[in-house]
Parts: C-alpha cells; structure tokens; sequence
C-alpha cells in the first residue's frame, strides 16, 4: 500500500499509527527541493498560510535556538505562538508546536488524512509531495484552525526552494552560514549564502547574524529589494553557570539566558532583533520585561540540555556538523568545572565519557577534529555506538575514524545503543555527554527522561525490573 492510499480519503485521519507511517513511506520521495508542490498543496487546502505572520528563520546553525529564545519571550508576553522545532527527538508532534506544546496526536491523524486525498491531486500535475512538504502543509493547517497570533518557523534545507519558503510571514532571519549540505546548496559560502538569503522578500525586515562573504550575499539581497536589515553582532558575555550564561542585550542590558554554551550569545542578539523586527512590523510586541523572563525561562531539548541521573550529569546535544561541535567543544571546556565529577578523574577513571553515533552521510572527521579540540575530552573515553537506521555510520567506522583523527583516546566501539548506553552509564565516574546526531540524542532522551506529553497513543509503558531501573532512571529534564 502506498504512502498517499494509506491515509483515510475521508479527512478523517484513521488511526495515529498509521497515518504516521503513511508519512513515513513518503521518505522514498527523498529530498525534492521546490515550490511548486507545497504552494499546490496549500493552495487546494485553502491557503490557511495567509491567515497568519510571524518570522522564518534560516542558517546553518542556531535556528531552533532563536525559535526557542523568541518563543519564549512571546509566551511571556501572553501571545499565542506556533513553532516548528526539527528535527524531532522523540514523536513527530515535536516539529508542530502551540505554546510551547506538541500537537496532540489525534489532530495530527486527523491533519495527515485531509492532506492525503490532496496530495494525491497535486502528484498526478507536479509529482508526489514529500514527507517533509506534508508536514508543512499541516503546520499551516494546525495554526490556523488554533488561531495563533504568531508563527516562527524553521527552514528545513536552504531557503530559496524549501517548502518553508511557500510562505512569506514578514520577518526573515538568517542566524548564521556555514558549510553544510554542500551537495544541494553549493560548495562554498557564498553559494549558500544565496540559498538562505532568498528566503528575504520584498516588504519584509531582516535580520542576520551572518559574517563575512555571508553578510556580503545576505546585505546585498535586501538592499535591492528595499529590506530594512538588521545585523547582529554576538552579545556579551558577562558570565556562565551549570544553567545557561548572562549576557548583556541592547535595550535589556544584563540578561540571563537559560540555554549552555557561549555560542548561546551570539543566538541571543539574533533573537533579541527578531523580536524588534516583529515589534516593528506590528507582528508581535513584548516588553522589556517580557523578553528578560523569556530568555531566562527558555528550554531547548536535546542541545546542551543538563540531565541528572543518580547523582551523575548526562549533557545531551546534537552537535552533527563540524560548527555544532566546535562550539559543543567550547562549552564543555566552558562546563567542566561546573559538572559533578568534571573537574578531576576519579578512581583513575577518565573525568568525561562520550557517547556518540553519527549519520554516514555527514562530515564525520570534521564533526570528530572538532569535539576533540576540547580539553574536557582529552582524556575522555569514547563509545561509538550505532542507530538502526539506513544512513547511519557503523560504530566500528566511527570508533576508527575517531582513532585517525584524535590521536591516543580511549575509544571502543558497542553497535548496539542499549549496551552503550548502559555501559557510559555504568561504568563512567564523570560527567557523560551524548552527542554526534540528533537522532541518538532524542533514542537516549527517550530511554532517560519519560515527558507525558511525547507519549504516543500506542506507547505502553513497560514494566521496568531492577536492572531497568538501574541503566535507565527517569528523572524530570533541568
């Protein structure tokens, strides 16, 4: 059965299960890069994209942070606001939010079964829409039907053609340009540049936190379109603790941050302008004080995020490409004195344990040059482990690439998750960090942290014997 069949022709979205893994089947169409489809899509859905503003947010990286940080502070403000955080950790919900909550999955079943008749329509003009061009129509179709007053949204690849690009909210943001997905957005900066700064149209404000030949591309597009652009350097940092950083903001002054990392500042100015910018267009308003609760209460889950499992730190974070772990390296340099048992081995056991995984299609030796510039990891021991999945690197190949590229380490490979798992947290005396793919990030964070509201109808919990209870505690996410 087909993708598009396996969804109720009635609208009425069947069981969540299966609309689900109708949506899933459609990762066969891959990555299609274009318009043409999503704006088909929406336009047969009536067009419920126009019923709302708000920001898209592009860049390489330190979207879902500005996303976080900026609907933070808006839900301070009492607005109500819908967000795309993505990837995923643990349930699709997660990548369509309503003040700061997943979709429920009875609506998203619902959602995927008006979808489907109309992508089979749009398929028999223009080809099968993707998994991800779906997606986007739902987003649209959830956020009008709740009525938010503000939508930031995540671009997925790019910008010029991603589906995210089918609509146009008013403020366009571009955090930052790096090197990544170089196969479809091009082999240098400025090739991706353009990509992202596409994203910027005609009666929009912008905003970037672009440097060099990126900022060059990114001022160059809203200068002929007539675009008021901000830039915005990195804030200040004043001073870091176990729970975020302070940084210091135009207009706000001294302002506590809830997310770790110093790369967290240069995040924060991205998304301090962005709430000027939505003020400016009338979009969205928050106050002084709005914004100082906002940045101090926001949480991103999965980036740098601080759990504590019997009396041990487990840091989870992405850190997928080979920026993500140069600043994930800096913060644990930044954190080890911070962390139980950071600061010094114990019993002659190494200080930091990481456990790791990665897709094989990203920078692997980057991704590993880079996190093993930390001197917190230096003498770290190392688990390579792997993830059932078809892109996913074997952990004998990892392990050897981080044996290449990182000298003398105490590296070992475990292919299977469960074991690795269990074995970091084990045997480490120190602090351990989860980190490589986000896809490892959210298994570990399923197994660890039990969120009622990432329960899927057909989870069951299972009942847990003592050996459970010892590999994997649940303690609520800090």
């Amino acid at each position: 059965m087909t993708a598009d069949r396996a969804m109720p022709p009635d609208g009425s979205g069947g069981s969540y299960a299966d609309a689900v893994r109708a949506l899933q089947e459609r990762g066969r169409f891959g990555i299609r890069l274009g318009l043409g489809r999503t704006r088909a899509l929406l336009r047969e859905l009536g067009d419920p994209h126009r019923q709302m503003r708000g920001a898209l947010v592009a860049g390489t990286n330190g979207k879902g942070s500005v996303l976080a940080m900026t609907g933070s502070v808006l839900r301070a403000a009492g607005l109500r606001v819908g967000e795309t955080p993505k990837p995923h950790l643990v349930t699709y919900r997660e990548r369509i939010q309503v003040d700061g909550r997943p979709i429920d999955a009875p609506s998203l079943a619902r959602l995927l079964g008006r979808v489907g008749p109309v992508a089979d329509r749009v398929a028999r003009r223009l080809g099968d829409p993707t998994e991800f061009e779906l997606l986007t129509a739902v987003v649209f179709l959830w956020f009008a039907e709740v009525g938010v007053d503000v939508a930031l949204v995540e671009v997925g690849l790019g910008g010029r053609l991603d589906a995210t690009h089918a609509w146009d909210g008013g403020v366009a943001v571009v955090t930052n340009v790096d090197l990544d997905h170089m196969d479809r957005l091009g082999p240098t900066i400025r090739h991706i540049a353009r990509e992202k700064a596409a994203i910027i149209e005609r009666g929009d404000r912008a905003v970037t936190g672009a440097t060099g030949d990126a900022l060059a591309i990114v001022r160059r597009r809203a200068r002929r379109l007539g675009v008021p652009l901000t830039e915005a350097p990195p804030a200040s940092i004043l001073a870091m603790s176990r729970d975020g950083i302070m940084v210091d903001l135009p207009g706000l002054g001294p302002t506590a941050v809830g997310l770790r990392g110093r790369h967290q500042a240069a995040n924060a100015a991205v998304a301090e302008a962005t709430l000027d910018a939505l003020d400016a267009a009338g979009i969205a308003r928050s106050s002084p004080a709005d914004r100082r609760a906002g940045f101090a209460q926001v949480r991103w889950p999965g980036r740098l995020e601080l759990l504590t499992i019997d009396g041990r730190d487990v840091l989870l974070d992405g850190a997928h490409n080979p920026a993500g772990a140069a600043a994930l390296a800096a913060a644990l340099d930044d954190l080890r004195p911070f962390l139980t048992g950071g600061d010094e081995p114990l019993a002659g056991r190494p200080p930091m344990t990481l456990l790791t995984a990665s897709m094989a299609d990203k920078d692997v030796a980057g991704v590993v040059r880079a996190l093993a510039t930390s001197e917190a990891l230096r003498d770290a021991r190392i688990i390579c482990t792997g993830l059932d999945l078809p892109r996913a690197l074997a952990a004998d190949a990892l392990a050897a690439t981080w044996a290449a590229e990182s000298g003398d380490r105490h590296v070992q490979a475990e292919p299977e998750l469960e074991r690795a798992l269990a074995s970091a947290l084990g045997e480490a005396a120190g602090p351990i960090v989860v980190a490589g793919s986000l896809y490892l990030v959210g298994a570990v964070r399923a197994r660890l942290v039990d969120d009622p509201l990432l329960r899927d109808p057909e989870d069951r919990p299972r009942p847990m014997d003592s050996r459970d209870r010892t590999q994997y505690p649940r303690p609520p996410a800090r």
